[in-house]
């Protein structure tokens, strides 16, 4: 991955992130250091030995696709297939790599038109997404004429999966970096910021504001999207143990709460621009992701509570300046 890297220093050394350099090589150094411990070796392999394709098909305004079918060798969809696979589960999506179908476990595109029309253009933009998955929304904001979009996610599938598809698209302005949030010096040079099904992971949600805040441009734009619960500002739904059976899930509040705890930190003009119930077409098993998924999650019996008894998972997206 140091390669990958060192494009993405030589990319933000003549920006406004040029700053990041101070603290991001090191980080990077103990990120590879403990990964190379795990399966990242594995999964380097695997993207060492993907085909290389002559890709003339791009679409990452209606989908992400690269490529098709017509446009691989002989043999090689089997091949590609069975690489991708390699790096299963797949959840966030969907792909369409020269004819292949990733199937993912989520339908991420649904959010992205639930959320477009509400957003400022994102055109000529420096775009960043927090915990940003295989990174299948840094595609659409790209697709959205962003100029420079940066993704972190500490997952090392997830850099691995991101890579994947870049293969087939190797666009220098679109990077995904393996950090934290709570790595992220204060670089207030992004115009919009992103994150999306993050907040409620959050052991404390305030400082995570605060962190996204810190992110942001003056009159920058933030996009947020996490579970709610219904109720007043005073609402707030902390699990004792699981929720959908997902241990690391601290805080749910109702969307008059989040919007207190958001003004609070020193947001303004926040808007409630969606609530959706998520349903099991959004997501759900598929031969990309065969463990449980949504449909497991909910009590059999009563599909308005999730297994544990609360109540099914509601979302919502905010949108803020500072």
């Amino acid at each position: 991955m140091n390669n990958k890297f060192k494009e993405f220093y030589a990319e933000i050394a003549k920006t406004e992130l040029s700053p990041w350099l101070e603290t991001l090589p090191t980080q990077l150094r103990e990120w590879q250091y403990e990964a190379a411990h795990g399966d990242l070796p594995k999964w380097e392999k695997v993207l060492k030995n993907l085909p290389e394709t002559n890709t003339k098909h791009i679409n990452i305004t209606d989908n992400v696709e690269f490529g098709t079918a017509d446009e691989l060798a002989t043999g090689h969809d089997k091949k590609i297939t069975h690489l991708l696979k390699r790096m299963m589960p797949w959840r966030k999506g969907p792909y369409h790599i020269h004819g292949i179908h990733i199937d993912t476990e989520w339908r991420s595109d649904w959010k992205w038109d639930r959320l477009l029309k509400h957003i400022s253009p994102l055109k000529d933009k420096t775009v960043l997404d927090i915990g940003c998955g295989s990174g299948y929304h840094l595609w659409r904001m790209r697709g959205e004429g962003a100029n420079f979009v940066v993704g972190i996610d500490p997952t090392d599938l997830f850099l691995c999966q991101f890579h994947a598809i870049k293969h087939f698209n190797p666009d220098p302005k679109v990077h995904l970096i393996p950090v934290g949030v709570e790595a992220l010096p204060q670089l207030k040079s992004f115009d919009t910021v992103f994150s999306m099904g993050v907040l409620y992971h959050r052991r404390s949600p305030i400082d995570f504001l605060a962190q996204l805040k810190a992110q942001l441009k003056p009159g920058g734009e933030l996009i947020l999207e996490t579970l709610v619960i219904e109720g007043d500002e005073q609402a707030v739904l902390m699990p004792t143990d699981r929720y959908a059976k997902m241990r690391n899930v601290w805080y749910i509040p109702s969307c008059d709460a989040l919007k207190l705890w958001m003004t609070r930190v020193g947001f303004k003009d926040i808007k409630v621009v969606n609530e959706d119930t998520t349903s099991l077409g959004e997501q759900r098993a598929t031969d990309w992701m065969e463990t449980e998924s949504l449909e497991d999650f909910l009590d059999p019996n009563d599909r308005s509570k999730t297994v544990e008894g609360y109540p099914a998972p509601l979302r919502a997206i905010f949108i803020a300046k500072i």
